[in-house]
């Protein structure tokens, strides 16, 4: 691998690999993630905005300012090093998918609350799944607008479907519990 390629992360790659072979702007890669509900990665906009930046400040992205509906925006678009990185990459192992879930180290400290008051706070989740279900039917709407990706997109969504229904599944194991726990209190 050439000394650039280690500065690269896996944000790195979602990034090449959602700039692509039609390009984007950072707005682009900001809309595509709040569509994914940050099923597939969670980064704040700001990161969608300063990765591409320095990916292009690498050579793996060109850079090119065109005009936008109020000011000019940068679309990028990848570089020969950009796909000989993404090509490097595809070919490695994959990394087993790491999981931040605020909501089980919630129900795993549950001995510090009433079980009412833990199950209110993680019930909380219920409104994020219910758009990520939405915001799934309507990604894989727009699936067939890119043919070259919509057999992928659609393993992925079925993925991100699974994902969403095991939550809702742990979610309510987890109610049930915290209403015994109360039930036990009485």
């Amino acid at each position: 691998m050439s000394k650039r390629a280690h500065k690269l992360t896996p944000f790195s790659f979602a990034v090449l690999a959602l700039v692509g072979e039609g390009g984007a702007g950072a707005h682009d890669l900001v809309r595509m993630m709040r569509q994914g509900q940050h099923v597939f990665w969670a980064a704040s906009a700001s990161q969608w905005y300063a990765e591409p930046k320095r990916l292009a400040e690498l050579g793996y992205l060109q850079a090119e300012r065109t005009p936008g509906q109020t000011h000019e925006r940068t679309h990028y678009t990848l570089t020969d090093a950009g796909r000989e990185a993404l090509h490097t990459w595809l070919a490695e192992p994959s990394a087993f998918t790491r999981i931040q879930c605020e909501p089980i180290v919630r129900l795993l400290a549950a001995e510090y609350v009433e079980p009412e008051v833990l199950a209110r706070s993680i019930a909380a989740v219920r409104g994020p799944l219910a758009e990520s279900y939405a915001a799934l039917d309507a990604a894989e709407a727009l699936a067939p607008q890119l043919p070259h990706r919509a057999r992928m997109l659609m393993i992925n969504h079925r993925f991100a479907r699974r994902m969403l229904d095991a939550h809702v599944a742990w979610l309510e194991e987890a109610e049930a519990e915290l209403r015994d726990a109360a039930a036990r209190r009485r």
